[in-house]
């Protein structure tokens, strides 16, 4: 039987020790001594602890940079950072850049989200969303469009054509989103009321007159600014509900440092 020291960095010291697998481990902090048996990956090890792959950023295997599928032997050191102190130590990733790194980011979000789902498309990024999506689908997406998986589920971030994913440590919306952003969507990169919030279709502007038989009374008076979406149809103006969204971009904006902002 052996050990494995493991040294946890950042927010990934958030998530619960897990005894799965048949392996024994003991916490004390951020040092964790895992027992394995064979020459396991670092990823299956990790991922045994209770540590989704998306969630690390940079590997070191005893003082070396390693990456997932590096295999363990007896007395290995492995330390694991998160996205955040990998990028502030200018540590290798452990996982090359791909074209979607540098893109704006476009997300897809677990059926259990849709609240999430919403405010993401209010700032403008491209969210796939179904209620009805089963963690098959969500994966699938993911791997294909190269999409950010947002998710509670550790599970369904562990599948392993997940390539970038976050699991989401509050179970309120706001803050999910707040959590988002700071991660994965720069204010720099927001486009706030662009986009459909039911479809996710990008809005177009048209004239009062294009859309007047379908206002009510009263919306035919006092607004002349209108926006459809050629997905579904939806209108969208700048009435009581705009303003209630309006207020909610600037509370996100403003729970997020300016350091962090671009």
């Amino acid at each position: 039987m052996a050990w494995a020291t493991v040294v946890l960095h950042g927010d990934l010291n958030d998530f619960p020790l897990s005894h799965r697998r048949g392996g024994v481990a003991h916490r004390r902090g951020d040092v964790v001594h895992r027992r394995f048996v064979g020459r396991p990956a670092v990823k299956d090890l990790l991922e045994a602890l209770g540590i989704p792959h998306p969630e690390i950023a940079a590997i070191t295997v005893n003082g070396a940079p390693a990456g997932f599928d590096h295999r363990l032997d007896d007395g290995a050191r492995v330390e694991v950072w998160p996205a955040a102190e990998a990028a502030e130590w200018g540590l290798v990733p452990v996982l090359p850049a791909a074209p979607e790194d540098l893109a704006d980011p476009r997300f897809v979000v677990d059926a259990h989200l849709g609240r999430l789902a919403t405010y993401l498309r209010m700032l403008g990024f491209d969210t796939w969303y179904r209620n009805d999506a089963d963690d098959d689908q969500l994966a699938a997406v993911a791997a294909a469009e190269g999409r950010i998986l947002l998710t509670r589920d550790r599970g369904l971030l562990k599948r392993s054509v997940v390539r970038r994913g976050a699991y989401l440590r509050s179970d309120q919306p706001v803050e999910q989103l707040v959590e988002v952003a700071l991660r994965f969507g720069p204010v720099d990169r927001w486009r706030p009321f662009g986009r459909c919030l039911r479809c996710n279709t990008l809005l177009v502007s048209v004239s009062r007159e294009e859309v007047l038989h379908r206002l009510q009374p009263l919306t035919r008076i006092y607004y002349d600014d209108f926006r459809r979406c050629p997905g579904c149809g939806a209108i969208y103006w700048k009435g009581s509900h705009h303003a209630r969204m309006e207020r909610l971009v600037d509370r996100v904006r403003a729970s997020i440092p300016r350091s962090a902002e671009r």
